[in-house]
Order: structure tokens, then C-alpha cells, then sequence
């Protein structure tokens, strides 16, 4: 498998690079489709760009990369099957990846309505209601005024409108720019004697502690839950942009789980006492973003409660004859593959994240700092290099934080810490990063445990299961006896992440999880940490996966810069799905399966290819590819 240099996702977007400059009605449907081809190029080749930028600074990426991780450094060793492994390219567009979340209830779910609920619609109260529709009381001129200011197109900080001499009428202003521009909030200001309604950004501080009241009627569910489409964004940063255009803190969302960033994703999100039609507004200012199936509810969601994803999968430019790419999909679906704990799971550069975690489980707070803010080779944005290299010189936390544009990244939390505590309270320091970044560390390191351990109990044992392995009954796990092994299969044995509540296998195997973690200098017996958040209570998890609602198709097609996935938005569109060429140039494996939480696609997809998937090994394939 290659994977292109835009894989790598090593910048963020910029915070309004999902803010569209114009209203989908204001375009020709052609156009806009046009405009999404186009800045999915530029965004592909603005991400190889970083790659470029760093082979002119004279060492190339690949060489950069020479310091990061392979699989087998995280435990990643083996396969289930016999079949011979093919290249290809994956995430070649991020529109070659698509996920839809699968919701609690067993649906996969898809943006396909944009409508404001009827019973919603219903409820407008003689509180809400408008003697004049919305479109009727703001001209032509001050929506485009207003449009602009909301998107940040011009160089007015306001746009003031002249005031009618009914306050009822100049309420109706005020109600109309803050339903139809989201992020504007409106006041009243008198000048020579005349009234006007200024329109401006507040989505600051205060805006944010003390957002303005809507009605809300009794009988309507306090949560509004909607469908998230987006495009080349992570969940976070998606949650972060609704946020400022509707003036909330993020907290006010909930979802199931985050999805990828570079990819097509599509899941269900909730937010307290926002209307759908405040939501839906936002279709009009938001690129890459879409929202839609709205509906009221009487709850948030909760973090994993979704029962999956679904994937489409799109491998493009594949080596592999069809009767290989038959075997090798037929036996995921048939046997599945290694429940591995993907790549991402372990970071990108020289620095592992399970060194970090180490570290913290050692109550090692000195080396926690070092591993964290210490200079290290590889690929790294310049600000952090700066950083890091100030933070070797001086050890001046105050210092070392000047170089970073933005202190929101780990480094700059850990270096506001120590600047605020001193650098003898790194622990309380350490506490300003938030807490799932604090706990990434920590799991990292059981995550490296467990693949490790897994590889080991395939080694010895194979696909079969054996006396003295785990199967759960209910919650607890039970060590099967050489008689209950013969009525099992490797489908149900489990394997634990280390942990003060959980139990080891009776083999041999099971016994190596004291050595790996005695090398480490940790007691397997003794995982309850002096900090609470630290204690690792552990975990079972499946060692094999068998995907479900597994298909494939091998795709001809001649233009490499076509989708090749019908999306849920060009659906919306009407837009007819892509025609291949059965006599194309070039070659490409479509594969749509359906994971449970916590498995990694990369994994399902490495055991179909048979080739490593970690970074730095695919930046040398896709070197070697591109010469």
C-alpha cells in the first residue's frame, strides 16, 4: 500500500477554512460542484506542498520521517491469512474515504433531508412569530453588507442600518440579522438624532459567558439532534466552528465518537436548546459542512454509544489481479483480521506517545517533561522546533512559550503550567493539559502492551483457541479449560489491556505481560497509580475482528482527480453517481465493510494489502512510487 504525502495531516486547517464565501443559492449547481473539486485539489496540494517546502529546506520528507515508528515498533506483526498482499494507494483524496457512523439503534447514518421539522414549524408561538417574513424586512444591499461582515469579506468591523421610528419594526431588524447571519449580535445607537441598528461580530469572551436567551417552547426536547456531514475536517474542529457562529461554548455539543479528519464523514450530533432553524442557516455560510435530519429530543449522546462506522473505502491505482483482490477480500470477510491498535494510536514523530505514558505510570515526572518539550528529529511545524530548541538552552518555560503562535498545543499547556506552578509542581503543571490528552498517554502505553501481547499469542498458539485462554461470559472474563477450548474459536477470545481489575491468560503468554511490564519497570500486580486519573483498572478486547456488511468492487476509471464515491451530499444534489470506464487506465478497489467502536479501518485494510501502514514506511513507498 502507498500512501500519498497528503495522508500525513501534519498541518490543521486554518479556523475559517469551512466558512464559505457566498450562499448555495447564489450559485449555479454546476459551479459549486466545480468549486468542491477544485478545493479538494488545492487542499491535496496544499498538504503535498508541506512536503515540498521541506525537501527545499534540503532534507526530504522521507528522511524526516526515517525517525518515526514502523509497525513492528508497536507490537503490529502479524496476519490471519495466506493470500498474496498487492500496493495501492489509499487516501489518495480524502473523498476516498468515507465513514458513516452507525447509531445505537443499528442504523448507518446519512444527511439526506435539510427540512426544519414539521412539528417544529408548529410550534412557533405568538412570542416567535413575525409580522413579515424575514426576507422582506433587510434589503438586497444590507444582506450582502451583512453577509460579508459575517464571513469576515470586508473591512468594516459593523454595518449600521438606518432605524424605522416603531420600536416594534426595529425589533423586527433585530431578530431578523441574528436569525439569518449566525455570529452577529445587534444593539441600538442614536446619532444626530436618528436611530440605527448596528450589526457586529461578538463571538469573544463575553458572548460566550453569558449567550443570549431564546424561547424555548415546554413541550419541544431540549436537544436538538442533527446529522454532521463534513469533508477534510476532524469532529473537534467542526464542533469549534458551529460554536463560534452560534456563539456557545463546544461543551454544548454532544457525539457518540470523533471521526477522521481527512476523509468524508458522516455522524449524529446533539446541541442543548438551539433551534433547527438556527442550525439550518448555517448550510448557507458553512463550506465542507453540512446539517440536516433535525430533530427534538429529551437528551445529549453520550461518548460510545454508537454500535460502529461504516466504511467506503477507495484504493486507487492497485497492483493486485482480480483473483488476488477476491482472496484477499473473501478472507476478510470470512476470518476477519487483528484487532490491532492502529497507527495513529502512537503518533507521528520521533517521540512515541507510550513513552510519554511510561513515564507517567513510573511517577517519572522529570522525564515526562524531557520527552514532551525535549528537541527531537523528524518532521515538526518550525514554531515547535523553536520551542523545544529555547526550552534545551534556557529551561525557562516563559521563554520557551514566546515561540509558540499558539499555546493551545500540548507544549504550550505544559509550558503555561510550569511558568504558572514553577518547575517543581510539574504534576500540577502537567494537569493544565486537558484531561483526554493526559489519558491518550497513558492508553498509548496499554495499547503497545496489548498489540505486543497479541502478536506473541498468535506466535505461539495460531487461529485456534487454547487451555488457558479468555473468553468474557457477560462482563468478567473466564480462563477456558483444554475441554471448553475444543467448543471455542479465536472469534471469542479476548485479550487484556494491563490493569488492576482485570485477569491474564494461564499460558505462557499470559505470563509475559508481568515481563514486558517488569522491563519497563512497572508491576503488573500494582497498576493503581498515586493520581487517581492514572490507575489503569484495564480492559478485554476481541483479538480477532470479522467485519459485517463486507463488499467490493474493482473500479476502472481514467481521470486520477475523480471521485469515485456517490456522497450523501451530491445525492442530496441530484447529482448522478460516477460512471466508470471498463477500459480505464487505471485501476481501483471500492471495499465498503462495517466495524464495531475502537477498531481501526487501517487494520482491516493492512490485512487486505498485506504492507505496513505506518508513516514511514509508506513515505518510502510513495517515494519510491513518485521517482
Amino acid at each position: 500500500m502507498i500512501l500519498c504525502p497528503s495522508f500525513l495531516n501534519m498541518d490543521e486547517s486554518s479556523p475559517t477554512a469551512g466558512e464559505k464565501r457566498g450562499c448555495p443559492e447564489d450559485e449555479d449547481h454546476q459551479d459549486l460542484l466545480a468549486k468542491r473539486a477544485k478545493v479538494e485539489e488545492q487542499q491535496d496540494e496544499e498538504e503535498e506542498g508541506k512536503v515540498s517546502g521541506d525537501e527545499e529546506q534540503g532534507e526530504t520528507f522521507a528522511d524526516m520521517m526515517k525517525h518515526g515508528l514502523t509497525e513492528v515498533d508497536v507490537g503490529i506483526c502479524n496476519y490471519v491469512s495466506d493470500h498474496q498482499g498487492f500496493s495501492g494507494i489509499l487516501k489518495e483524496r480524502y473523498s476516498d474515504f468515507v465513514v458513516n457512523e452507525i447509531s445505537k439503534e443499528g442504523k448507518i447514518v446519512h444527511l439526506d433531508d435539510l427540512t426544519i421539522p414539521k412539528e417544529a414549524q408548529e410550534e412557533i408561538t405568538k412570542e416567535e412569530a413575525k409580522p413579515a417574513t424575514e426576507s422582506d424586512i433587510l434589503t438586497e444591499e444590507q444582506k450582502k453588507q451583512l453577509g460579508d461582515l459575517q464571513l469576515f469579506t470586508n473591512k468594516e468591523s459593523s454595518v449600521s442600518i438606518e432605524g424605522d421610528d416603531s420600536k416594534d419594526k426595529r425589533t423586527q431588524v433585530h431578530k431578523a440579522i441574528k436569525s439569518q447571519f449566525p455570529g452577529l449580535e445587534t444593539k441600538t445607537e442614536e446619532k444626530d438624532g436618528r436611530r440605527f441598528i448596528v450589526a457586529y461580530h461578538a463571538a469573544g469572551k463575553k458572548a460566550l459567558a453569558a449567550p443570549r436567551k431564546h424561547f424555548w417552547p415546554k413541550n419541544r426536547g431540549s436537544f436538538c439532534h442533527f446529522v454532521l456531514y463534513k469533508e477534510n475536517r476532524d469532529t473537534m474542529d467542526a464542533i469549534n466552528l458551529l460554536s463560534k457562529f452560534l456563539r456557545l461554548r463546544p461543551n454544548m455539543f454532544s457525539y457518540m465518537g470523533t471521526k477522521d479528519k481527512r476523509a468524508i464523514t458522516v455522524q449524529e450530533i446533539a446541541v442543548l436548546k438551539i433551534t433547527a432553524e438556527r442550525l439550518a442557516h448555517l448550510n448557507k455560510c458553512l463550506m465542507n459542512l453540512k446539517l440536516g435530519n433535525f430533530s427534538y429530543k429529551n437528551h445529549p449522546l453520550k461518548l460510545g454509544e454508537l454500535q460502529g462506522n461504516h466504511f467506503t473505502v477507495i484504493i486507487r491505482n492497485i497492483s493486485g489481479t482480480d483473483n488476488q483482490v477476491h482472496q484477499a477480500v473473501t478472507s476478510l470477510k470470512q476470518t476477519g483480521f487483528i484487532n490491532y491498535y492502529g497507527m495513529q494510536r502512537f503518533g507521528t514523530t520521533a517521540v512515541p506517545t507510550q513513552q510519554v505514558g511510561r513515564a507517567i505510570l513510573k511517577n517519572d515526572w522529570n522525564q515526562v517533561v524531557d520527552l514532551i518539550l525535549k528537541p527531537r528529529p523528524g518532521a515538526e511545524k518550525e514554531f515547535l522546533v523553536r520551542c523545544r530548541e529555547e526550552w534545551a538552552k534556557t529551561q525557562d518555560p516563559e521563554a520557551a512559550l514566546k515561540k509558540l503562535p499558539n499555546k493551545r498545543c500540548v507544549e504550550g499547556q505544559l509550558l503555561r503550567g510550569l511558568s504558572k506552578f514553577g518547575k517543581k509542581n510539574i504534576v500540577t503543571a502537567f494537569g493544565l493539559i486537558p484531561r483526554n490528552n493526559r489519558l491518550m498517554y497513558i492508553h498509548s502505553y496499554q495499547s503497545v502492551v496489548w498489540n505486543t501481547m497479541v502478536s506473541r499469542r498468535i506466535d505461539a498458539f495460531g487461529l485456534k483457541a487454547v487451555e488457558g485462554d479468555l473468553v468474557l461470559r457477560g462482563t468478567k472474563a473466564h480462563i477456558l479449560s483444554e475441554e471448553e477450548a475444543e467448543s471455542h474459536s479465536i472469534h471469542d477470545i479476548v485479550m487484556p489491556l494491563p490493569g488492576y481489575d482485570v485477569i491474564y491468560p494461564s499460558h505462557h503468554v499470559g505470563k509475559g505481560y508481568k515481563e514486558l511490564l517488569s522491563a519497563d519497570g512497572l508491576d503488573v500486580d500494582n497498576m493503581r497509580h498515586q493520581i487517581k486519573d492514572y490507575s489503569l483498572a484495564g480492559a478485554y478486547r476481541r483479538v480477532l475482528i470479522r467485519p459485517s456488511d463486507v463488499s467490493w468492487e474493482v473500479i476502472q476509471y481514467d481521470d486520477p482527480k475523480i471521485s469515485l464515491v456517490h456522497t450523501d451530499f451530491e445525492k442530496m444534489e441530484n447529482k448522478p453517481p460516477p460512471v466508470f470506464n471498463t477500459e480505464g487506465k487505471y485501476r481501483a478497489l471500492r471495499l465498503d465493510f462495517s466495524l464495531p467502536p475502537s477498531t481501526y479501518a487501517t487494520m482491516a485494510i493492512r490485512e487486505v494489502l498485506k504492507l505496513d501502514t505506518s508513516i514511514k514506511k509508506q513515505t518510502q513507498l510513495n517515494t519510491t512510487w513518485l521517482n
